[in-house]
């Protein structure tokens, strides 16, 4: 695998976490767990890609588990608004 079929793998997989994230109470257990989980799952997917822990790795692969946060939350407000939930 390369690094951006991984990091597009981490972006996927980090959207439902940033959903969840979004719709819990902040810094709460449910949210540290949110932000918390996901990184051994990329830890793992380092190792079965063997792309390795090399500097430049580090900024796409945070970038990639960051956007999915982020896209995950904006989902979660753009549902809310749609359906006009509280």
């Amino acid at each position: 695998m390369t690094l951006l079929e991984v990091a597009l793998i981490i972006f996927v997989f980090n959207i439902p976490f940033g959903y969840w994230r979004t719709n819990v109470k902040k810094f709460s257990i449910q949210w540290m767990l949110a932000v918390h989980l996901p990184v051994p799952v990329i830890i793992a997917f380092r190792f079965l890609a063997g792309i390795g822990f090399a500097f430049i790795t580090y900024p796409i692969l945070v970038g990639a588990f960051f956007g999915g946060q982020f896209t995950g939350s904006l989902i979660y407000y753009l549902l809310k608004k749609i359906r006009n939930l509280p």
